[in-house]
């Protein structure tokens, strides 16, 4: 299978957006790791605990948009919005993430790399 790295982090970015956290768990690998943001805490390991990390999404509306992206190989980095609305709150952050991919075209590893001057108040 070629493994095409643009077309699965478009469908993980939509998938945020309009699945579930279990949706957008099934995108990764079994044993795949999640760190967001990188040297934030937990490393989370498994499809398991990357469900509960995205569990937080689920009850609030989410919007992506891609902005940069690159690719080699079986990894790629890309640049992205996401925007958060919980009830009258609403905030953008634009992390860099950087993951690398099976060769089934599963997610083996994201870290994103953000923190608190890269989140804006809307």
């Amino acid at each position: 299978m070629t493994v095409d790295p643009r077309a699965i982090v478009e469908r993980y970015l939509h998938t945020v957006s309009t699945g579930t956290s279990e949706e957008v768990a099934a995108l990764y690998a079994e044993d795949a790791t999640l760190e967001d943001p990188v040297g934030g805490g937990e490393v989370h390991i498994g499809r398991q605990a990357i469900a509960g990390f995205y569990k937080n999404t689920d009850s609030v509306e989410v919007e992506t948009e891609l902005l940069e992206f690159r690719s080699g190989g079986h990894e790629a980095a890309f640049v992205f919005a996401i925007t958060v609305k919980m009830g009258d709150a609403t905030m953008r952050i634009e992390p860099i993430e950087v993951m690398t991919f099976t060769g089934g075209g599963q997610i083996a590893s994201m870290k994103a790399y953000w923190g608190p001057d890269d989140v804006t108040q809307l």
